[in-house]
């Protein structure tokens, strides 16, 4: 038995050990998130370019194990961790695997559908873990080939995902034709998680498909722009300027859509970029809604807020705006 085989028998073993000891120790739970980042780091190889193909049974494991926590500690009517505290990254940029776990720990997997609006290649993206790691099958769309090239080509190589791939979709994405994607692609209700991460006219696309139900929708924000109900103008051929850091939509407008469509916020990751909403009608009880004002105040995404705002600064009268975009 190799270095290797030795190392991940004896991490999962000990994480185990740790959950079945204090199955509902917040402690515990932190300490197997970040035991599952660490042993990722670990065994990265570099696959394709600048992403490692993380499809390691190791991580997949884990993080079952880490579902399994959740449940006992809902089943046992225990203290569930706060949103921030379930982040973990193996294939998001900031967190939003962990997140993503933790939600679909306490609502349930479903139909395991997903569509992300602008995955870039669909490696880091917040579909990719739920697909390689937990059997989803999502459609994966970009405007750029290029990305699409290398996601494809990182599929085809995975483990199990060469066998059933998730669609990997090149269109450029407007409020007149996504309904239309998603529609062509096979993909409409019932579907369990929407991601909408357009940089720039996500306020709108998300309108657009709100006939649709999905379970959990994750859209970009920008703290930055504060309390103000805020988004730009909408524009189907908008690219955002390369000297332009990041516009979007702001926490307050996304929210007050997300409650039009019939959807609950229930926070964002720790910098504030993506925030989570939950279908009204599910989990009450347990993904408690809060306000854009509570989120925006937890001390991480002030300090994001701030960095982003003084970067946009400089080129935000260039833009155009909406002032309070109407919901319906």
């Amino acid at each position: 038995m190799g270095f290797r085989t030795v190392f991940d028998t004896n991490c999962v073993r000990g994480a185990a050990h740790r959950m079945r000891r204090v199955p509902g120790d917040p402690g515990s739970q932190a300490e197997t998130l970040l035991t599952a980042q660490r042993i990722e780091y670990l065994l990265t190889q570099v696959a394709r370019g600048d992403h490692p193909q993380r499809d390691r049974g190791l991580d997949q494991s884990v993080q079952h194990l880490l579902t399994a926590q959740y449940q006992h500690q809902l089943l046992a009517g225990g203290p569930l961790p706060e949103m921030q505290q379930t982040e973990a990254t193996f294939f998001s940029q900031n967190g939003e695997d962990g997140v993503l776990l933790y939600l679909f720990a306490v609502l349930g997997h479903g139909d395991r559908l997903a569509a992300e609006i602008c995955a870039g290649d669909g490696i880091e993206c917040c579909s990719a873990n739920l697909v390689v790691n937990h059997a989803w099958h999502a459609l994966l769309v970009d405007g750029d080939p290029a990305n699409l090239d290398r996601g494809r080509a990182f599929y085809a190589q995975s483990r199990q995902q060469w066998y059933d791939p998730p669609v990997l979709q090149q269109a450029w994405v407007t409020a007149e034709n996504v309904a239309e994607i998603l529609s062509h692609a096979g993909f409409g209700d019932p579907l369990d998680l929407l991601v909408v991460d357009l940089d720039g006219m996500d306020y709108w696309v998300w309108k657009a498909l709100g006939h649709l139900r999905p379970r959990v929708v994750v859209t970009e924000v920008n703290p930055g722009l504060g309390d103000e109900r805020v988004t730009l103008t909408y524009d189907p051929e908008f690219v955002r300027p390369a000297q332009v850091p990041f516009a979007s939509t702001s926490l307050p407008a996304m929210v007050a859509l997300g409650e039009e469509l019939g959807y609950r916020f229930v926070g964002t990751e720790r910098f504030g970029i993506n925030a989570f909403f939950v279908r009204e009608d599910l989990a009450v009880d347990h993904l408690p809604g809060v306000t854009p004002s509570e989120a925006l105040l937890v001390p991480s995404v002030r300090r994001s807020a701030a960095r982003l705002s003084a970067a946009l600064e400089p080129h935000r009268a260039a833009l155009r705006w909406t002032v309070n975009p109407p919901v319906a």
